[in-house]
């Protein structure tokens, strides 16, 4: 199923014009009208005329969260702030928040695009979507409140908490699909148990879960526990919320190609590594005006494909997130990713949820350590 299937289905050589045409404006009016960008850019002898093609977006400098921070509020934005309609923050628990301006177009091309990965997802009008992510200056809510409704769902906005609420909603309302955290997923197939009933119960079939790195193994068992099918979906707070979902496929997710201009890098170097390789997410926003971002590097790690997608969808993907570029370990120098230890761990039925990874170093050697919990299931037998 498609939303758009023009676009969706649009060949790759006429998809690289039209990403060609907006990386000229958008560096243009990111010249003439960002404070940031202009004194950025004038500092290292860029014009905009330097950019003629995809590849010179390499020419550009690459924007950080810290850039973000040091020119709160409103030193990053592009329009009058008359042309705004909505804010959303990060939390700000590492420093200043990271604020996002959003002008009328903004919020349009941010539903659209979630719309396209919901029903790439096999999501119809005739769903009821329960919206568990959180409201408000957090961007997970919002954006499936306005992707349900622009695909003529019905949406429940009940944000997250109140997990006995939550279960009693989907029984008696018929809820078929759900979005939230994976892990949220997972606490609320053990809670309907302590309530003596089952997800498979309701009539959940699809759960769409981001908003924290998850494996393989989490989804086989988000799958085993409700009878649901389990998709991923990626966005940052920065880039408008969530945006991208797999599809059907589940084959990674695809990144619509029509807004954004996507890289992988190693995260040292800032130069891009090859198809296929791990490396840090780079975004460039195509379409966005009231902040529009060059060369954004989100710290997700992870692996992007170019070629079309079984689904008949052209447009690049991304694996799933490995984890974050600050997150990653080395042991003995090897790089690790929690992810991948949580892929190993979710394989045992024996253990729970919840892990712990402790990095020592003994006798000039580094030392991993990983404390599990058990499963409530377990019993132990007590010395005598």
């Amino acid at each position: 199923m498609f939303w758009n299937p023009s676009i969706e289905r649009m060949p790759k050589k006429d998809l690289e014009k039209i990403q060609e045409k907006k990386l000229r404006a958008l560096v243009s009016n990111a010249y003439n009208y960002s404070r940031f960008y202009r004194k950025r850019f004038d500092e290292l002898g860029i014009k905009p005329e330097d950019v003629k093609s995809l590849d010179d977006v390499q020419k550009l400098p690459f924007t950080k969260k810290s850039d973000l921070r040091e020119n709160y509020p409103f030193g990053m934005f592009a329009v009058p702030l008359s042309q705004i309609v909505r804010f959303h923050a990060s939390s700000g628990t590492t420093g200043k928040p990271t604020l996002v301006g959003y002008t009328e177009n903004d919020v349009r091309v941010w539903a659209e695009s979630l719309c396209r990965g919901l029903v790439s997802c096999g999501v119809t009008h005739e769903d009821i979507i329960q919206i568990a992510y959180g409201y408000g200056l957090f961007t997970g809510g919002l954006g499936f409140h306005y992707a349900a409704e622009m695909i003529g769902a019905t949406a429940l906005p009940i944000s997250a908490g109140n997990t006995a609420r939550q279960i009693e909603l989907m029984k008696d309302l018929g809820v078929t699909v759900i979005a939230c955290t994976p892990s949220y997923m997972l606490y609320m197939a053990e809670f309907a148990e302590k309530m003596r009933t089952s997800i498979r119960e309701t009539k959940l079939r699809i759960g769409i879960f981001g908003a924290e790195p998850w494996s393989e193994e989490t989804r086989r068992r988000i799958e085993e526990k409700t009878g649901i099918v389990a998709y991923d979906v990626y966005g940052t707070s920065e880039l408008s919320g969530p945006l991208f979902t797999e599809c059907v496929e589940r084959n990674g997710l695809h990144i619509w190609a029509d807004h954004f201009l996507i890289e992988v890098i190693d995260p040292k170097t800032g130069e891009r590594v090859g198809e296929g390789e791990k490396g840090e997410l780079v975004v460039t926003t195509l379409s966005k005006e009231a902040m529009p971002l060059l060369r954004w590097r989100t710290g997700d790690i992870t692996v992007m494909e170019t070629e079309k997608c079984n689904c008949g969808r052209t447009h690049p993907r991304i694996m799933r997130i490995l984890g974050r570029s600050d997150d990653m370990l080395i042991v003995r120098g090897v790089n690790v990713f929690p992810s991948q230890v949580e892929h190993v761990l979710m394989q045992i039925p024996e253990l729970g949820e919840h892990y712990m990874i402790i990095l020592d170093r003994v006798e000039n050697l580094d030392e991993m350590t990983i404390q599990v919990e058990l499963s409530e299931k377990v019993q132990i037998d007590k010395p005598a």
